[in-house]
């Protein structure tokens, strides 16, 4: 918005416009599997999101009294929406950026949902403009932007790295690389977690480029788990499980406790700590009774979680919380 509006207001304006296409997660979609994978859709889409701009900017424009910045508005607000869809894409999630043309979900799956090394220099470079005297206020914002950029595109360059150091194991080195999931552990870009899927089991190593310069380092070492392949065919037509199977990219497991069937979502979390499990299917009867989705969450105690989290990034060969 250049000089044309107070800055504040302009950083208030990207704020608010940067949240409206998350706003989809008060919208029932009907249950707790549905409002999973049908978040990051339709408002997240880029097509949509432009279609949508032009209304967006002309409401803008109107409230703050500045029909004249019109095209402003809608640079703004064009600019918001689509680098939340981008930036979403980048995490393992899925987004759907491509629809109506396709529901394909897009995850490059190099950044962790939350990682303050991309959101604190955006912060910091915000909050500098607004304070910042006049002709320091595009330098900081442009530095904070240009840093957070540039770590995004040193997240990918470290997924490929630790992709190739994968590849070069005896388990994954004959599998496609649609079988094979490489994604940051929590807030970092130098601890990778490492799912391979092959057949009724899955397996499961955690990779930092700084286990190579650790005395005790002796390779990627994975930990089998099995998939419930068992319950495949006895599922096949539940709706919720092929909602999962769907949208996890073939990344899921399925387990039998013997009164709840469940399906996991092998993406988010580490074993046995998952964050979208879902029980879809009964026991009480035969065959099985679809049952509306319930969902199971079990997450590692914040400060084990932590303290195994910082040890592991600087190579320390520790084993995962179980």
């Amino acid at each position: 918005m250049g000089t044309r509006l107070p800055v504040w207001q302009a950083a208030l304006a990207g704020a608010v416009v940067g949240t409206l296409p998350d706003l989809d997660v008060f919208i029932d979609k009907g249950d707790a599997v549905r409002d999973m994978v049908l978040h990051r859709a339709e408002t997240h889409a880029l097509a949509y999101q432009a279609l949508a701009t032009p209304l967006i900017a002309a409401v803008a424009a109107a409230l703050s009294r500045t029909r004249g910045l019109y095209l402003h508005w809608c640079l703004l607000v064009a600019l918001g929406l689509f680098t939340h869809s981008l930036l979403d894409a980048m995490t393992v999630y899925g987004t759907r950026i491509g629809l109506p043309f396709t529901d394909q979900p897009f995850a490059v799956g190099s950044l962790f949902i939350i990682d303050p090394l991309y959101t604190l220099p955006l912060l910091v470079g915000v909050g500098a403009a607004v304070f910042a005297g006049r002709g320091r206020r595009l330098r900081w914002n442009t530095a904070g932007l240009v840093l957070s950029t540039l770590y995004a595109a040193w997240s990918v360059i470290a997924q490929v790295t630790v992709t190739q150091r994968v590849m070069q194991t005896s388990l994954a080195s004959t599998l496609p690389a649609s079988q094979i999931l490489v994604t940051p552990a929590p807030f970092n870009t130098l601890l990778w977690r490492i799912v391979v899927v092959d057949g009724d089991s899955y397996y499961e190593a955690f990779h930092s480029l700084l286990d190579p310069l650790h005395e005790a380092y002796d390779g990627i070492h994975f930990a089998r788990f099995t998939r419930g392949s068992e319950l495949e065919s006895k599922t096949r037509d539940f709706a919720a499980a092929n909602l999962i199977r769907d949208f996890s990219q073939g990344f899921y497991a399925l387990s039998d406790d013997g009164h709840i069937v469940r399906i996991t979502d092998l993406r988010f979390g580490q074993a046995p700590y998952y964050a979208f499990a879902f029980g879809f299917a009964q026991h009480q009867s035969e065959p099985l009774r679809e049952i509306t989705p319930v969902r199971f969450s079990r997450r590692i105690p914040i400060d084990i979680g932590l303290a195994w989290l910082q040890r592991r990034i600087t190579g320390e060969p520790l084993p995962p919380p179980r």
